[in-house]
């Protein structure tokens, strides 16, 4: 089902700070999606923020993403390294968007 959330400029700055940052470190090219969000956790015990990133460096190459913090939170260090890129591949498409 699809909610109402409320977006404010600085979630929006925050998470095309992540796009960017993913872009550079992954070498995800300018005609493919980098798709960034934050959503409330659905685990038990887990933060209450989290955020996911979906990236593609081709059209039937999908990467995923999960950071347990809140977008505003993220740092560049947070990213895997460039050359873990492959565990990150996503392999079940079922729950694409």
């Amino acid at each position: 089902m699809f909610t109402h959330r409320s977006i404010t400029s600085a979630m929006v700055a925050d998470l095309a700070r992540i796009e960017t940052a993913v872009r550079a470190c992954y070498h995800v090219p300018d005609d493919q999606i980098v798709l960034v969000t934050q959503e409330p956790a659905r685990l038990l015990g887990g933060p209450d923020q989290m955020t996911t990133v979906l990236f593609w460096i081709d059209p039937d190459t999908r990467h995923k993403l999960r950071l347990f913090k809140p977008a505003s939170e993220f740092g560049e260090s947070d990213l895997p390294p460039a050359w873990l890129r492959s565990a990150l591949l996503d392999d079940d498409l079922a729950d694409c968007c």
